[in-house]
């Protein structure tokens, strides 16, 4: 069975560098501790505001790290041409507005195909792995699938935000929905992934999943940092992947 990846996600480092301003915590140095903790691949977003990771940020870090980095960007013409000027292993589109606080919801790819489809080309001819940031809605999937791209990301925020006491059968509807969307995906021909949200008590459903290639987990592992350690929270992190891999069914807390 194919390993299950894990990509870190470091914005939140450099939000609590900008929070005070100067260079510290360092978010090259959290990518770093993150490859050699047991991560695959680093994930940074480099938002329109500049709230957390800088321009600056991302070839330093694609400079420190021999694993790949995924830059996650909104589908705008200043992203693309950036994206272009440093040519990372991956892309991932998002979508992106100012007043939110984290990503909410996927990117709606169904209504805008032509564009996206005209947008996500010159990353392709690149070399830049293309991914998608979608809602495991069928209408999305699909749409995908028809404008070429390789990669989709599946939001799980609506799995993860449940309360698995209060809420069980709807974060197993959620569940149930990411599932579906998998399997989707997979027979269309993209390579899956999953992400936004998840922790050491929701990842075990996902994780056993032998069809999803990568999941992406940041702001949970930041904040697990403060009590773990950056290292201590990825391992322990990758330990329950792991584990819920290689045995197909989810790890009891």
């Amino acid at each position: 069975m194919d390993k299950l990846r894990l990509g870190v996600n470091i914005d939140h480092v450099a939000t609590l560098r900008n929070a005070r301003g100067g260079a510290l915590p360092d978010p090259v140095r959290a990518a770093v501790t993150a490859e050699a903790s047991g991560a695959d691949g680093i994930t940074a977003h480099l938002r329109e505001d500049r709230r957390h990771i800088r321009d600056a940020d991302i070839a330093a870090i694609m400079e420190a790290i021999s694993i790949p980095l995924n830059f996650e960007m909104a589908a705008t013409d200043e992203m693309q041409a950036i994206a272009l000027s440093h040519s990372p292993h991956a892309a991932c589109i998002v979508p992106e507005r100012r007043e939110e606080r984290t990503t909410e919801g996927g990117l709606e790819v169904a209504a805008d195909q032509n564009r996206l489809s005209h947008y996500i080309g010159p990353l392709s001819d690149a070399g830049i792995r293309v991914s998608l940031f979608i809602a495991a809605d069928p209408v999305q999937i699909e749409a995908a699938a028809r404008i070429g791209a390789p990669v989709i990301e599946l939001h799980s925020g609506a799995y993860t935000d449940f309360d698995a006491e209060e809420n069980i059968a709807a974060r197993d509807a959620e569940l149930a929905r990411i599932i579906d969307g998998v399997k989707r995906g997979t027979d269309l021909g993209l390579e899956v992934h999953v992400g936004h949200g998840l922790t050491y008590d929701t990842v075990g459903p996902i994780a056993a999943l032998p069809e999803v290639a990568e999941l992406n987990i940041g702001h949970f592992l930041i904040g697990e940092a403060v009590f773990l350690g950056l290292d201590g929270a990825i391992t322990r992190m990758r330990a329950a992947m792991d584990a819920a891999r290689s045995s197909g069914v989810a790890p009891s807390a």
